[in-house]
């Protein structure tokens, strides 16, 4: 356990922070919530490909005044070449959604559900637009970063975006962040 709580606790110091020599100030923290997901404990296997492979729901609270649009990463900083790999990318969520129901649509050609009207799901580690959720080798914790960040603005992102493409897009425009750290071993 106490290798564990090493992995989370270096895990937490790889996110997204802000540039300290950068002009915008540093992003306000958003609280990031799940009824199904706590940070440091084990991820439910329905979640996993191990299980149903079900994107988790997600809640978020505390977003600064002056949030247009939200977005949501998830990457395990543990593997990946290089890391992080990407498990879902999320973007164009409006500002007035306050999460993410489980199990959003795989397929493109299935619609959001209303409150995520415009939202658009970007290209994940495996090249393809939609959640896929931990199956990281037999008897290894990983720890998985749900990122969910605040937009000063709608960025009017086409679809199929990565992550460094997404990240490059929001530099310069993000209000706030916080994140949701659950693990997950394969036995």
């Amino acid at each position: 356990m106490r290798a564990l709580h090493g992995l989370l606790c270096l895990g937490l110091g790889l996110s997204l922070s802000a540039d300290p020599t950068s002009a915008q100030p540093a992003p306000r923290s958003i609280l990031v919530e799940s009824p199904v997901l706590t940070s440091g404990d084990a991820m439910p296997r329905v979640y996993t490909p191990d299980g149903q492979n079900l994107s988790p729901p997600l809640t978020w609270s505390n977003l600064p005044d002056g949030t247009r649009e939200i977005a949501v990463l998830c990457s395990d900083f543990g593997a990946g070449n290089p890391p992080p790999w990407v498990h879902w990318i999320i973007y164009g969520i409006p500002a007035t959604a306050n999460g993410l129901p489980a199990g959003l649509p795989i397929l493109a050609e299935t619609a959001m559900p209303p409150e995520l009207s415009g939202a658009i799901q970007g290209l994940n580690g495996w090249r393809r637009p939609y959640y896929r959720g931990p199956a990281p080798p037999a008897g290894t914790p990983h720890i998985y970063h749900f990122t969910v960040y605040a937009l000063d603005q709608p960025l009017g992102l086409e679809s199929g975006l990565d992550r460094d493409e997404l990240l490059q897009a929001m530099e310069g425009h993000i209000l706030g962040q916080g994140d949701l750290v659950p693990v997950y071993t394969r036995f």
